[in-house]
């Protein structure tokens, strides 16, 4: 048969700080395999990283909740006596005229001292 003499050509890239590896023998040159090999490596990178960014922007949101019937915030009560009560953080105020014109201060401040009890929590 014949012989024919081959040249090795592949190329391993290893991206130390996240350890991934990439390897290419697509191609019959040694410098084709590396630019490969680096186009690969920078998409894989680059998915890592819109992963992480999506973590990052998941936890900063927190827990979506859909505005459906059943998921109330505030219950207004008009008659026969006056009460604003805010589910979420159980504050409750009888100056209803007051929230209906927009002061909803009482209601923010709640849920703010909410938030900072929750994340003093799990850091104890």
């Amino acid at each position: 048969g014949q012989n024919v003499n081959k040249v090795e050509t592949a190329v391993r890239i290893l991206h130390i700080p996240t350890g991934l590896a990439v390897r290419c023998t697509q191609e019959r040159s040694q410098l084709q395999n590396k630019e490969k090999a680096m186009a690969l490596l920078k998409s894989k990178l680059l998915v890592i990283a819109q992963e992480q960014r999506a973590a990052e922007i998941a936890d900063i949101r927190g827990d979506i909740v859909e505005a459906a019937w059943g998921n109330q915030i505030r219950n207004y009560v008009f008659h026969p006596y006056q009460m604003v009560k805010d589910l979420r953080t159980n504050e409750e105020t009888t100056d209803v005229q007051g929230v209906m014109d927009g002061d909803l201060d009482p209601f923010i401040q709640s849920l703010l001292r909410q938030g900072v009890d929750a994340v003093s929590d799990e850091a104890a």
